[in-house]
């Protein structure tokens, strides 16, 4: 029987008490299962509010407090890939009192950001980016003779990133004291694919191998000086020998622990405590449930990886408005992949999020999801063009930046049949810097061969998505998250010419190019200005390459002003290609540009973020009326 004082009173809380790392030391290890309880049920109550990576940081409540209980940031560095899954360190590094602004304008960053904290040692919001980095800092530790420890927190999809093997393969002869921990729960953001995966779960599943680790779990639970090191080291060996294939990351020059349930605190604070002591890299294999100890996200752990707000006590969302570009992407590919069988789809472990479900649903043996492997992606849609075949590259805008010498190299050097379908185009919300699409139209724009445009609105997507289908070389399409006007499409899609804008109102003073989604505020922006007595020309650019040159030039020789609106960077941007073009012709019409400045653009709703840095009709207006004073609007006296 336990005495009095080793039990935990009812009433007692221990998530307010921490106020920084050194809290966590300061409890007793009986008390730390009650702690990431709590935890999970302030996470469940503050991110049914606002929205987040519920599933994630579900999942590395236990990793989390076992890292803060055995090293020590700022001093000691934890790298966490991708970072969504960061929000329990948060809690336990002075911000818990802020949890409830996560995602929220001036409120936490949903990742990791060197500038929110002295604990956040790295940002990252893109998969693959730890391993390459923590090594970076262990080399830099080495190299100024200090010691603290780096530890680098990586999914198991982390490891389907070409990115992490270039670091393994390094880590062996750069530095000596180095500790991955591979967070394995089989999920990215879908489920993951591929032969690593496989791998893993062959590692899992050996029972020859869960035998043997049962010694080296005791042994661990049980360190005691050099001799137990060494016979570590021995039972490790024995079972690397005894796996068939052998531990790849041994091979690799990492010496490999685990796999171990990544929810036993005591043991993973057992294991931290004598990784630490090693002289040489060492992966540690964590096994983790995604979404732990919260139904709903256990048994949908793609939809709780990232999502808006919902009922804590049931865990449903709100009723779907809308359609999604996203949704009529994968809902239309399928529907053209039937008439045309060379169609194929390809994504990178986003099957949900890229709308391409719908696709994998309908056809798929031509769907193909490569994980979070965008180089890849893109060099195995340039294959398939070889034979015939017209692959759709559907990929956040963001993620496609990783893609990016492909796409010059191979794709349109080669001048492939590929369509990049870059989701996400434009601000991206609460999902911040990392996640912005705001660079595509600068990073494609002067590469040959390209065709870019986007669409005003859903309708014209399908358009635009028939006519890539249709057309012969690279092609790409940016469109944005969630869902457009609500214009539903009608009849069949129809091919539209590359290089024609629409002109949708004739004007004599100000033209307005409203690119996109941006077409909308353009609409706004040319009534409030005819309010003031200007004649406004509204045109649908659609393409951003080839531009519309005759139309351009034709308003530009007309009109007095003429304005772009995009979202998007203004270097570089759509409102830099007319002001080139216009230059070029000698065509010295005043041009107007709204979009974003040159500035990564904080995270926040997408109103609050366009009102600040003034993507708005008003700011158009305002800019409008400083260049020519506002018409004359001469009431005539009423008779007397």
């Amino acid at each position: 029987m336990k005495s009095a004082s080793s039990e935990t009173p009812a009433n007692v809380q221990f998530l307010p008490s921490i106020n920084g790392p050194a809290d966590i030391k300061k409890l007793r290890e009986q008390d730390l299962p009650q702690l990431a309880q709590e935890v999970r049920t302030e996470l469940i109550r503050v991110l049914s509010e606002t929205g987040g990576h519920l599933g994630p940081n579900l999942g590395v409540v236990e990793l989390t407090i076992a890292l803060h209980r055995v090293f020590s940031t700022p001093k000691d560095k934890f790298v966490f890939d991708v970072s969504h899954q960061g929000y329990v360190h948060k809690m336990f590094t002075g911000r818990r009192d802020r949890i409830a602004t996560m995602r929220q304008y001036e409120g936490l960053n949903g990742f990791l950001l060197r500038t929110e904290s002295e604990h956040d040692c790295y940002g990252a919001g893109h998969a693959g980016t730890a391993l390459s980095a923590a090594l970076g800092m262990a080399v830099g530790r080495d190299l100024r003779g200090t010691n603290e420890h780096i530890i680098a927190v990586a999914g198991d999809a982390a490891f389907t990133c070409g990115i992490s093997y270039e670091a393994l393969n390094n880590a062996k002869s750069q530095t000596k004291r180095f500790i991955v921990v591979l967070n394995d729960n089989e999920w990215s953001i879908a489920k993951n694919v591929g032969a690593i995966a496989s791998y893993l779960n062959n590692i899992v599943a050996n029972p020859t191998y869960a035998g043997l680790h049962d010694k080296a779990r005791r042994f661990v639970e049980a360190i005691a000086g050099k001799s137990a090191v060494n016979f570590a080291h021995k039972v490790e060996e024995g079972v690397k020998g005894l796996l068939v294939p052998s531990v790849i990351f041994e091979e690799l020059g990492m010496r490999y622990y685990g796999p171990i349930d990544g929810h036993d605190i005591p043991l993973l604070t057992r294991t931290f405590e004598f990784l630490k002591t090693q002289d040489e890299p060492v992966l540690l294999h964590i096994l983790t449930k995604k979404g732990k100890g919260y139904e709903p996200a256990i048994a949908k752990p793609d939809k709780f990886h990232g999502l808006g707000k919902f009922a804590a006590d049931t865990g449903e969302t709100a009723p779907a408005g809308s359609p999604t570009y996203s949704e009529y992407l994968g809902k239309t590919l399928a529907k053209f992949a039937e008439s045309n069988k060379n169609i194929v789809a390809i994504t990178a472990a986003m099957p949900s999020g890229t709308g391409l479900g719908f696709f994998q649903a309908a056809h798929p043996d031509r769907y193909f999801d490569v994980g979070i492997a965008e180089e890849h992606a893109a060099l195995f849609a340039c294959g398939m063009a070889t034979q015939g075949l017209k692959p759709f590259l559907t990929i956040y805008s963001t993620f496609m930046q990783r893609a990016y010498d492909m796409i010059i190299h191979d794709i349109a050097l080669q001048n492939l049949n590929v369509a990049l379908c870059m989701d996400r185009a434009g601000l991206s919300g609460d999902d911040g810097p990392t996640h912005h699409g705001l660079f595509d139209i600068g990073y494609l724009r002067h590469v040959p061969n390209i065709v870019h445009m986007q669409p005003k609105d859903e309708d014209e997507f399908v358009d635009m998505l028939w006519t890539m289908a249709n057309h012969t070389g690279p092609i790409a399409i940016r469109y944005p998250r969630g869902a457009g006007t609500g214009a539903v499409p009608k009849g069949s899609p129809k091919i539209l010419e590359i290089g024609k804008a629409e002109v949708v109102q004739h004007g004599r003073d100000v033209a307005i190019f409203g690119l996109g989604n941006m077409f909308e505020v353009a609409v706004e922006a040319g009534r409030k200005l005819e309010e003031h007595g200007y004649s406004v020309a509204l045109i649908n650019p659609r393409w951003i390459k080839p531009l519309d040159t005759g139309t351009l030039e034709f308003f530009a020789r007309g009109s007095e002003v003429i304005c772009t609106l995009e979202d998007h960077v203004l270097h570089n941007g759509f409102g830099a290609a007319v002001m080139e073009h216009l230059h070029t012709q000698m065509i010295h019409t005043p041009v107007v540009r709204i979009g974003w400045p040159d500035q990564f653009i904080e995270h926040g709703t997408i109103p609050i973020l366009r009102k600040k840095h003034g993507i708005t009709a008003d700011a158009l207006v305002e800019k409008v009326l400083a260049l020519r004073p506002k018409k004359s609007q001469q009431v005539q006296p009423s008779a007397a």
